[in-house]
């Protein structure tokens, strides 16, 4: 008798690649730069290329008042920022689709709060983004579609150095955040505006504390 190998069926390769959200070189150093300015989390929005949805060329904040561990934007700070975006002639797509956010320590996933926030701020649009940068760098993006059947998809977050970009300009980017954020550093015990010490939270994590940490 000849012995046979049981015929066994070739494994399908998973394809574990993700749409990617691309940075301007100088939109990556703003986030960065404002990430570690002040004692807080931060948010605001992705400013997009009219042409590429998905290519950010700047991140601009709205009104908001921070702690280590949530974003609270002003109503009124969300109108006038989008006053602001309209006179220069820009619609909600290149303006109001891709929610950035902070987190404090090393995990990026989404809490609670991130998801019931972007299923109710973001859930009757066409498309939306949202995107987290952690403390420790480490960064969580998601698109979400409700075009025909819809679609929900991880993106993985690259720096675009293939087009032309400009400088940083730190005094610009400080002054939008002193414009925008009132920084509470319950740990400090005062109001911030400037960069501190960060060791009096950074163990504090969203991956533990989803069920608390409002973000």
């Amino acid at each position: 008798m000849i012995a046979t190998r049981p015929y066994r069926r070739p494994r399908r390769k998973r394809n574990r690649t993700h749409k990617r959200l691309r940075f301007n070189p100088t939109a990556w150093a703003k986030l960065l730069f404002l990430r570690d300015f002040g004692p807080t989390e931060i948010g605001g929005f992705a400013i997009t290329s009219v042409d590429d949805p998905l290519y950010v060329i700047d991140f601009t904040m709205a009104r908001q008042t921070c702690t280590p561990v949530s974003v609270d934007f002003d109503e009124d700070g969300i109108a006038d920022y989008l006053d602001d975006q309209f006179d220069q002639g820009r619609s909600p797509a290149e303006c109001l689709r891709i929610w950035i956010h902070t987190h404090p320590g090393e995990c990026p996933r989404p809490s609670m709060t991130d998801e019931e926030t972007f299923d109710r701020v973001f859930g009757e649009v066409d498309w939306s983004v949202m995107f987290i940068l952690a403390q420790g760098g480490a960064t969580y993006g998601r698109l979400q579609s409700r075009v025909g059947p819809g679609v929900k998809k991880r993106l993985c977050r690259t720096v675009d150095y293939s087009r032309e970009f400009g400088g940083s300009d730190y005094d610009a980017w400080a002054a939008e955040y002193h414009a925008n954020v009132d920084a509470i550093d319950p740990f400090a015990n005062h109001r911030a505006g400037a960069l501190l010490d960060r060791r009096g939270y950074a163990e504090i994590d969203h991956c533990t504390s989803s069920e608390w940490v409002a973000s």
